[in-house]
């Protein structure tokens, strides 16, 4: 009897078996029972159909030491059900994406507030730049108009004089180089006087003059030029160290939370490519405005030189006439 048993159980594991792998349809096996006394016997397989319940049956529990579980009492085995032929497959549902919000405030102030402190410190320091390059280009500006103005304005006067003299009283007191040219020209005159044979020495001495103090006006004008000069070579320079510190940052960030999500790359990243917009904000206005300045000061340096080379004239005018007059003087007195 117990070995009727065993074999029933078997061929009810066969039966299940075949059941599993038999496509693309389900067969419902009925379980088979060993009734004591008898020979196994297994139910012909019905016609399959297709059905979407998960089929059931049950076989006998078989024990560890191979008696089988007590008759009327099944274990029941339960199968995954198997979609029918010609039908789609279920869709599979996507696991859920946890909900990411990004750690920082992404305007440019929330950036600077949240960059690291040797960031922030290039930050500060190009803000600055900035700052002082348009505090040169305001004061340069208005220096610069006021001295062409002047300028113009005193080789008007020389242009239209026909003497030295004459010159340093149209001019007066004014300010500015044009009006310093005319009268260091009269002081060198007047401390020449009483030297013999005064004309080619005098010119030379004039005009030695005049270059220093048109060659001291350009340097006067072309001060604090430099600074912008420096600031539009090195800002984009010093905007990159802050853009390369805040990336390495970043990578170190990146690497300790063991994720490359975008909530926690993207904030470090920006803060430091911050750093070289900031640069070149401070640069490009710095580089505009010193090549404006380095053509208008070229302007105001010619404008000088037309000055001093009107100066010259009118002291060569001056002595030319002085020499025409003391000949007409000397032949008077040589005819007598």
């Amino acid at each position: 009897m117990l070995r009727t048993r065993r074999l029933a159980g078997l061929v009810g594991l066969l039966g299940l078996c075949a059941l599993a792998t038999i496509a693309p349809a389900q067969e419902q096996a009925p379980p088979a029972a060993a009734q004591q006394g008898s020979a196994p016997t297994m139910a012909a397989p019905a016609t399959p159909t297709p059905t979407t319940a998960a089929p059931t049956t049950t076989a006998p529990a078989h024990l560890p030491d191979g008696n089988s579980a007590p008759e009327g009492n099944p274990a029941p085995l339960e199968l995954q059900p198997v979609a029918p032929s010609g039908s789609a497959p279920a869709p599979i549902a996507p696991a859920p994406m946890p909900e990411t919000t990004l750690p920082h405030d992404l305007s440019p102030w929330g950036m600077f507030m949240a960059a690291d402190v040797v960031v922030k410190a290039v930050m500060i320091g190009l803000a600055f730049a900035s700052l002082v390059t348009w505090t040169v280009w305001l004061a340069k500006s208005l220096e610069l108009a006021g001295a062409k103005v002047r300028a113009q304005r005193a080789v008007r006067a020389i242009s239209e004089a026909a003497s030295l003299a004459d010159a340093g009283k149209a001019l007066g007191n004014a300010g500015g180089p044009g009006a310093l040219l005319v009268r260091a020209a009269g002081e060198e005159v007047a401390m020449s006087e009483g030297i013999s044979g005064k004309g080619d020495g005098l010119k030379e001495r004039v005009a030695s003059r005049l270059a220093r103090i048109e060659a001291a006006a350009g340097r006067r004008m072309s001060r604090g030029t430099g600074v912008l000069a420096t600031i539009g070579s090195t800002a984009p320079f010093v905007g990159l160290f802050g853009t390369v510190w805040g990336i390495m940052n970043s990578f170190i960030g990146i690497s300790k939370a063991q994720t490359t999500n975008l909530a926690v790359v993207a904030p470090g990243i920006a803060e430091a490519l911050l750093a070289t917009a900031i640069g070149l904000v401070a640069a490009i206005p710095a580089v505009v405005i010193y090549n404006v300045f380095a053509r208008s000061i070229t302007g105001y340096r010619q404008v000088l030189a037309d000055a001093s080379a009107g100066v010259e004239r009118l002291v060569s005018r001056d002595l030319d006439i002085s020499a025409v007059a003391h000949a007409a003087r000397r032949q008077p007195l040589a005819a007598e």
